[in-house]
């Protein structure tokens, strides 16, 4: 069914009707030239002189017949060959590309899916499943006017524009993924609708690295109020130092001091280390 949508195949398939169409008046010419070969023969006269033209006439007929049949045949098989580079070449683009590719039938059900899309909603092979099976633990995480399977629906049956959707998906090995899948139909060349198409893009990774920079700013206020509190501190042990003479309440405060400034270090050093790690996830991210 998925070659019957395709033009250069429906092409080849009005070649091989058409020559279809020639060879069947073919036969009937070729009977007709046979009786009027046998019919010549038995009229009186010169048989040398009234057969040579209907003779002649034959050879000619059959002589242009071969000739349409290898023009045709030539022509078939080219437009397979094209067919079937096409088809080739968007089965690799497909394969290659690291966003979910999905194509739904006029009956609803998945016709084709890339290696893209079987990895992101962890369904092996999906052919043959429809819209509500595949997207059964898929939310909205906004309200939309219409559900992601009734705009499948919607798309498999009329000319749909693009539309996407932000989803929460649970895949059955119990993954838990952030995607934007977009919704479009797919139309031929004379615009009649031949399925619905689904794109998904994964932005688990994005979305967590975005609430971990809301959560690293909300620590970074919390460590700011810290550190300030931590240098408060540290400044008052200081001045009681400077104006102490016991010794004992000097030794007391050093030791405060020097304990507060390893928790600062501490603090420090953790904060800085997230932002770093933080850093190196969203460049991989972004490669």
């Amino acid at each position: 069914m998925r070659a019957l949508a395709n033009p250069i195949v429906l092409r080849m398939l009005f070649g091989f009707a058409g020559m279809t169409a020639v060879l069947v008046v073919a036969f009937f010419m070729i009977r007709y030239l046979r009786q009027s070969l046998v019919e010549s023969s038995n009229l009186p006269g010169d048989g040398a002189t009234s057969g040579s033209f209907p003779l002649h006439t034959y050879h000619a007929v059959i002589q242009q017949l071969k000739q349409q049949k290898h023009e045709l045949l030539t022509f078939q098989q080219a437009e397979r060959r094209r067919a079937k580079t096409s088809e080739n070449i968007s089965a690799s683009l497909l394969a290659n590309l690291s966003m979910g590719v999905m194509f739904f039938a006029p009956n609803g059900l998945i016709r084709q899916a890339n290696p893209a899309a079987r990895e992101i909603l962890g369904f092996a092979s999906p052919m043959g499943m429809s819209a509500a099976e595949i997207f059964s633990n898929t939310q909205p995480l906004r309200q939309s006017r219409m559900s992601l399977v009734e705009m499948v629906q919607s798309a498999v049956r009329q000319t749909m524009p693009l539309d996407a959707l932000e989803m929460e998906h649970l895949t059955p090995g119990g993954d838990f993924r952030i995607l934007r899948i977009t919704v479009t139909s797919v139309r031929s060349s004379s615009g009649d609708v031949l399925g619905a198409a689904c794109l998904i893009d994964d932005r688990t990774e994005m979305e967590n690295i975005r609430k971990e920079q809301e959560m690293h700013g909300e620590i970074s206020a919390e460590m700011a109020l810290e550190l300030r509190s931590s240098l408060a501190t540290i400044s008052g042990y200081g001045r009681q130092l400077a104006v102490s003479r016991d010794p004992d309440l000097a030794r007391q405060l050093a030791t405060d001091i020097a304990s507060e400034a390893a928790h600062l270090d501490h603090t420090i050093g953790g904060f800085l280390a997230g932002t770093r790690a933080n850093a190196a996830r969203a460049g991989s991210a972004n490669s």
